[in-house]
């Protein structure tokens, strides 16, 4: 019974481990799929190992002390992760900014250095097991499947209770340190006697404070949600929502003015390339509700849905950032395109906002999505999209630009900041000279941006190679457009639009 148990645990602990390596990474080094393929690529080369070392140990000194010792360290170093990750990572983030490094290694020698000895020791546990469950070579078939079967059911239990259950409760580090304490727990188990007090000193670290994630002046909020990091800082006299690595601004709040002078204002500038005032606008990634709010006040008469995925992001806009002040807005917590696909509605504008600068879903990069966005305007509609660029390298905007317009009669683009370009696809067709007169009609505090528009408005007369469900390189082509602008001495300074405040 205590080798099932201790299979089970270790099987737990290994999952619970490698998602925890995912969110203790996002502050640093984001999400994306490059980071994620880190995590799991080392942490199934950390088991590999310890498969093949705890086999051959095993034959060696097949010894219950040997494997309780084994687990007990694997326990002790999981704690011992929750200490050192912050200031390690902190270290390395600082060291890769001046390198021009990106998320790539930063997370591959992250994972490296903080989990690959704790997984490989946890590896190692099932082939001992098994070594000294067997007794008789006539049921070695029957006692190797029901450990495996243990050490996968213990596995998937680690997997979702610590994504769904323990670190939207209790957060990562305390559910690593749980993780842990019940590793440690089987081992002294096995060992029992006094090695059950390492299991109760790690259990006794749940009460030391976290403190805060990352911590820096200003601080106003921060938590782990379902999805991601979020933080929420007030500088000078604004607040500013991060998101996991903190690289973008994704929404500002400032209490007695709506603009900007960010790229939230750019999407201002577009309604009256429409010809017609908006009835009905989606804003697919809503994030604390910054165009929404301003909506309010420049088109007062438009419904808007707002689409975020993330439901605690939008507690915080509620909080932090006015999400409530524009009575038109509606929330919707929701995937976007899960979200278009089940809606009636039709819309005069869809805005695409779910980027989470640098990356690009890249299911919102495909033609099957845009196919399913046309479908839900109104006629004579338009979708516009804000695109991560450099100054050097449009290959991002290009390809999303290109396969808009294969699901588009036109596509016009704007390149209103540094670092951000706005492709529109159009409905029908409508000649540049129009669009840029239209422009020109831009209300109010928004007419300097019309101005802009209009200056700055390109048809985009690209074609072929549209990116596909199948095929989308996204998160490939980004991660060269950034390292390669760092590397060739390029920074990261943005000039606002003239509407800042």
């Amino acid at each position: 019974m205590r080798l099932n148990a201790l299979v089970f645990c270790a099987g737990a602990g290994s999952l619970a481990t490698e998602i925890g390596a995912a969110r203790l990474l996002a502050p640093y080094y984001g999400s994306s799929t490059v980071v994620w393929a880190n995590v799991i690529g080392l942490v199934l080369a950390s088991l590999s190992l310890g498969y093949w070392l705890g086999g051959r140990l095993a034959d060696r000194h097949p010894s219950p002390r040997a494997l309780g010792g084994i687990v007990l360290s694997a326990a002790v170093l999981i704690a011992a992760v929750t200490f050192v990750a912050r200031p390690l990572l902190d270290l390395s983030v600082e060291g890769l900014d001046q390198l021009s490094a990106g998320a790539v290694i930063g997370s591959f020698f992250g994972v490296l250095l903080l989990f690959a000895p704790p997984v490989t020791l946890l590896g190692m546990v099932a082939p001992f097991a098994i070594r000294l469950a067997i007794t008789n070579v006539a049921d070695a078939g029957s006692v190797a499947g029901r450990l495996y079967a243990l050490s996968t059911i213990g596995s998937l239990l680690g997997t979702f209770l610590s994504a769904l259950v323990t670190i939207p409760l209790i957060g990562t580090q305390r559910t690593l340190l749980l993780s842990a304490a019940l590793v440690a727990l089987a081992g002294g188990l096995l060992l029992g006697g006094r090695w059950l007090l390492v299991a109760v000193g790690i259990a006794a670290l749940l009460a030391v404070p976290t403190g805060a994630i990352k911590p820096q002046a200003g601080l106003l909020h921060e938590e782990e949600s379902l999805y991601q990091y979020i933080q929420v800082v007030e500088r000078g006299d604004a607040h500013r929502l991060y998101l996991n690595e903190g690289i973008a601004v994704h929404s500002v709040w400032r209490s007695d003015e709506l603009l900007t002078g960010g790229v939230w204002d750019t999407f201002l500038a577009l309604p009256p390339l429409l010809g017609r005032p908006p009835e009905r606008v989606a804003i697919l990634g809503n994030a604390g509700g910054t165009t929404a709010r301003a909506f309010g006040r420049f088109y007062p008469d438009t419904r808007i849905d707002g689409v975020e995925l993330d439901g605690a992001v939008s507690q915080v806009g509620r909080r932090y950032f006015g999400l409530g002040d524009n009575p038109l807005l509606e929330v919707h917590t929701a995937d976007a395109r899960p979200f278009l696909r089940r809606t009636d509605e039709r819309y005069d504008l869809i805005f695409v906002d779910a980027y989470r600068p640098p990356y690009v879903p890249f299911y919102l990069a495909t033609r099957e999505f845009f196919a399913l966005a046309r479908d839900r305007l109104k006629p004579g509609g338009a979708i516009a999209l804000n695109v991560a660029t450099v100054p050097s390298d449009r290959r991002l905007a290009e390809g999303i630009a290109r396969t808009l317009r294969s699901e588009l009669p036109q596509v016009v683009t704007w390149q209103p900041l540094r670092f951000n370009q706005i492709v529109i696809g159009l409905d029908r067709v409508t000649s540049p000279e129009v669009l840029r007169e239209r422009a020109l009609r831009a209300p109010g505090e928004i007419r300097p941006l019309g101005l802009l528009l209009a200056e700055g408005l390109r048809e985009s007369r690209l074609r072929g190679n549209a990116w596909s469900d199948d095929r989308a390189p996204v998160e490939w082509i980004t991660d060269r457009m950034i390292v390669e602008f760092a590397a060739s001495g390029g920074t990261f300074e943005e000039f606002p639009l003239p509407t800042a405040p």
